[in-house]
């Protein structure tokens, strides 16, 4: 008799698919969170080599076909990191799999957590069922006594989670109590516009261009404008929902220097109050008029929760000197980590609306990645 083979050792000894100790699936924000623990210690980047598969098996409402797999794999090249796989299902079989972006963390060597948006792989934020499934090549798997004996499922029956569409309800500021600039090492620039909301032209004319060209920028508003040129939020709302960001920029555009420490709180927290009516949603960035600061302003505007932010590319598009130079401007001004000044309000602002195709397809020439600063900066949005 020959030599026994590996897999004939391993069904020998009864070797089994690993046992899921827990799982669990829920909402935070944006994402699916998605942790795992097996009974025994495992290596994300074993599990193929060993035959072995830990996946999130997704059905969408009551459906009895399953979404596709999202399984755990081994580091890609130049990373260490676990990787998230992605593998859809339809009625013709499994799909092509692919990776997803995900953030994967460990706190032990026998679970993971995966945190990821669940648009990036399909789902709509609605009902869902979900079971973990761990399986063992049958090859390599003992003898069961029915089929499917070579995997293991967690819970037994199908979990049902409901998802909500998130909203947005405010952001973080970490870092800096003053922002000039966003990293050198990104090739991203973002976009900012001052003093609106305002009517000449109206700034859903901004908003709705800038989704068109799915360029996302960040829209810093004085407080008593909201209720001048949009009572109902409707334009707010609609830029936070386009992925939009909108700042704080006092309520009525004074010198901030010619104030007091009271008179400037309330410039800046009745300003935020005013966002939050309109929206629901609790700025963290701050801008003042003028670019008018020193440390005392920069310490006060921190502890009401904003990061003050500057500018470095300034294409003087509030003087008017038409729709060629500002784009000029900015073009030759633009750079890694770049904030761009420009205005919706104010004045008439029919030059700076009609120069931002051009601009925006210029950057885009120029390879750089439109963001906005909350993006640029790193900070945490919170979504209720």
């Amino acid at each position: 008799m020959g030599a026994a083979s590996v897999d004939d050792v391993r069904a020998a000894r009864g070797e089994q698919p690993l046992v899921i100790q827990s799982a669990t699936l829920a909402q935070d924000g944006e994402d699916l969170v998605w942790q795992v623990e097996l009974a025994q210690p495992f290596s994300p980047a074993a599990l193929s080599s060993d035959g072995r598969s830990v996946c999130l098996l997704l059905r969408p409402g009551s459906s009895g076909s399953p979404a596709g797999a999202v399984c755990l794999a081994g580091p890609g090249r130049d990373n260490y990191a676990p990787r998230v796989l992605y593998t859809p299902t339809t009625g013709s079989g499994p799909g092509r799999t692919v990776p997803i972006d995900a953030s994967v963390t460990r706190t032990s060597d026998r679970e993971l957590t995966a945190s990821f948006v669940p648009t990036s792989i399909g789902l709509e934020y609605r009902a869902l069922r979900w079971q973990v499934i761990s399986t063992l090549s049958a090859r390599r798997c003992a003898p069961a006594p029915r089929p499917g004996g070579c995997e293991t499922v967690f819970p037994a029956r199908l979990a049902e989670l409901s998802l909500h569409k998130p909203r947005l309800v405010g952001c973080v500021a970490t870092g800096p109590n003053w922002v000039s600039h966003g990293p050198n090492g990104a090739h991203e620039i973002a976009l900012t516009f001052d003093d609106g909301p305002w009517w000449e032209p109206p700034t859903g004319d901004f908003v709705r261009l800038l989704a068109r060209l799915h360029a996302p920028a960040t829209f810093f508003e004085i407080g008593e404008h909201i209720g001048q040129y949009d009572r109902d939020g409707e334009v707010e709302r609609e830029m936070l929902a386009d992925g939009d960001m909108i700042g704080d920029h006092t309520w009525s555009h004074p010198d901030l220097l010619g104030l007091s420490p009271a008179e400037q709180r309330d410039q800046i927290s009745l300003a935020a109050k005013a966002i939050r009516k309109a929206t629901g949603f609790t700025p963290c960035l701050f801008r003042a008029p003028d670019g008018a600061v020193d440390n005392s302003v920069l310490q006060r505007a921190r502890a009401l929760g904003f990061a003050t932010i500057q500018w470095d590319i300034d294409p003087r598009d509030w003087a008017l000197p038409g729709e060629g130079e500002i784009i000029a401007n900015v073009l030759s001004s633009a750079h890694n980590g770049g904030i761009i000044e420009e205005h919706f309000g104010g004045g008439p602002r029919y030059e700076t609306l009609d120069a931002l195709p051009a601009e925006i397809a210029g950057l885009r020439r120029e390879g750089f990645h439109l963001v906005t600063l909350t993006q640029m900066l790193g900070y945490k949005l919170v979504y209720r």
